[in-house]
């Protein structure tokens, strides 16, 4: 079975759901998943990437990490619950990405949470899996038709706008989304890199009324540092 990498859904109705008090962001390491081995062209295990994790971002607490098969992580399946209870004006991007094309459910996966003291957060996560689907995640761009969209709640609106840059150079390429949600007179921002390395893709989240594209984008940076210094 295969799963859609964070669809701009996702990240919206999570953002959604915390700009009106809800929890659907979850946290990452409550449930551990089960290990997974390498598929052949990847060359790394759920274990080993949840080693080449980030150990600190300065300012924020890290939370307890989680590895396992992709489809298994608390923290991933709790945003997936959060898109399934939400309702699109557009139902057409119900899966338009911030990644692109679909990832495995079994692909080996770590996940990461750094959580600061006005409740921005910091999600990074790496994922086993061959440079040609890194490729294809890297390259895939949201639709123009889903740049902006609304979504519902809980019974409340809310309104985003997505931001997409060109490619970048974080790894071996990225590619940058921002996610700029209004829900009341509450405003989140979200934004996430996308980026390949040596047989992995990562992702930074920055999510929080002061997200920006800088920090985000730094810190994957300082992931494909970490990783590089962890897994050649």
């Amino acid at each position: 079975m295969a799963q859609r990498l964070l669809p701009i859904a996702v990240l919206a109705t999570v953002a959604a759901a915390s700009a009106c008090g809800g929890s659907g962001g979850g946290s990452a390491g409550e449930v551990r998943g089960p290990a997974r081995a390498a598929p052949a062209g990847t060359g790394y295990t759920s274990d080993q990437l949840g080693q080449a994790l980030l150990q600190q971002v300065t300012g924020y607490r890290r939370g307890e990490p989680d590895s396992g098969e992709y489809g298994s992580l608390k923290a991933l399946r709790n945003a997936a619950q959060v898109r399934e209870e939400a309702a699109l004006d557009k139902p057409k991007c119900a899966d338009a990405q911030a990644g692109g094309g679909k990832v495995a459910a079994d692909v080996p996966t770590a996940l990461v949470t750094f959580v600061r003291s006005d409740g921005q957060t910091v999600t990074e996560t790496l994922m086993g899996v061959a440079d040609a689907d890194a490729e294809k995640q890297v390259e895939a761009r949201v639709p123009s038709g889903c740049l902006t969209f609304r979504t519902r709640l809980g019974g409340k609106w809310a309104e985003h706008q997505v931001t997409e840059t060109r490619r970048g150079d974080v790894g071996n390429g990225s590619r940058t989304v921002g996610v700029a949600t209004t829900s009341g007179d509450q405003r989140t921002n979200t934004w996430y890199v996308v980026f390949e390395g040596r047989h992995y893709l990562g992702t930074v989240t920055v999510f929080g009324p002061n997200a920006t594209r800088s920090e985000a984008e730094a810190l994957a940076r300082a992931s494909v540092a970490q990783t590089h210094k962890i897994l050649s």
